[in-house]
């Protein structure tokens, strides 16, 4: 299991979260006789919507997820197409992520986004899918695939609501992921530079100079460059490898180990302006 992650925990707790989210239920009782006073439809159940959905605050409270869910799912089927059953939707989707059934929760999320890209929680509904796929980002050795579905559904959430209350732990989470999704590929340069194949090192590195240049892995990124680049003999980019990284982060071990290097051939750090490299972070830059 991922163990990159901050120690996080949601601002709104169980409470904040109910009380936001719950109706007017003393103003909005006649919503549990939503098919009138006759007779019971066929397939659905007598209860109300508003009992079926304090049933479920009050499992949920209890700490009975599995019960809480049921009580939600039975209100969306029972009373469809109604504000109870969207916020039925919502809860569900927060009780499973409660639980730590992510795959639930992230299928109910879909399903709430899908039916409510619109309304007033799909933000939160989205940050909950965007959470449920980060807490199951795996060790960096492994396919980074939930990894990279967290980082597109968290970069969502502050492109879309960007003054939301959930903006700024999405961009929290986000940049951990893309930390992630670059120690990736880091360690794959790596085992090709071990490998000597220099051309497959510096693809990868290539990636995280150009994609996640705002993450600790940069500097790695760009002494392995130098290093690759040297055993090639392309010394025009070796230098400005190890310039742009003196420039950026001229305290790092990665640093003076690189100028190290180039020294020892004795070249002086140099960037060569027409450098993808210094193309790449005159961009970031500017």
């Amino acid at each position: 299991m991922f163990s990159g992650a901050p120690s996080y925990r949601f601002r709104a707790s169980t409470a904040l979260i109910l009380a936001t989210l719950s109706l007017g239920l003393a103003g909005c009782s006649s919503m549990g006789s939503w098919f009138g006073s006759g007779d019971k439809k066929e397939g659905f159940s007598d209860t109300p919507a508003d009992k079926l959905y304090n049933q479920g605050l009050y499992e949920l409270n209890e700490g009975d997820y599995e019960r809480a869910s049921k009580k939600f799912a039975e209100l969306d089927k029972e009373h469809p197409y109604t504000e109870w059953a969207r916020k039925a939707n919502l809860m569900d989707t927060y009780t499973k992520y409660k639980s730590g059934d992510y795959d639930g929760a992230i299928i109910s999320a879909k399903r709430y986004m899908a039916l409510h890209p619109a309304s007033e929680d799909a933000a939160y509904a989205q940050f909950l899918l965007g959470m449920s796929y980060y807490n199951q980002i795996p060790d960096v050795e492994r396919d980074q695939e939930r990894t990279r579905k967290a980082l597109n559904e968290l970069d969502d959430v502050a492109r879309k609501w960007p003054k939301s209350e959930y903006a700024d732990a999405a961009r929290e989470h986000a940049q951990v992921a893309r930390d992630q999704l670059a120690g990736k590929e880091v360690a794959i340069g790596r085992f090709y530079l071990n490998q000597r194949n220099y051309v497959a090192a510096i693809n990868r590195f290539k990636v995280v100079v150009q994609d996640y240049q705002q993450t600790r892995h940069v500097e790695e990124a760009l002494a392995r460059l130098a290093e690759a680049y040297m055993s090639l003999g392309v010394v025009t980019e070796a230098q400005t490898a190890a310039a742009i990284l003196g420039h950026n982060f001229p305290d790092s071990q990665w640093y003076k180990d690189t100028y190290a290097l180039i020294k020892s051939k004795g070249l002086e750090p140099r960037e060569d302006t027409g450098s993808w490299m210094s193309k790449a972070f005159r961009k970031v830059v500017g």
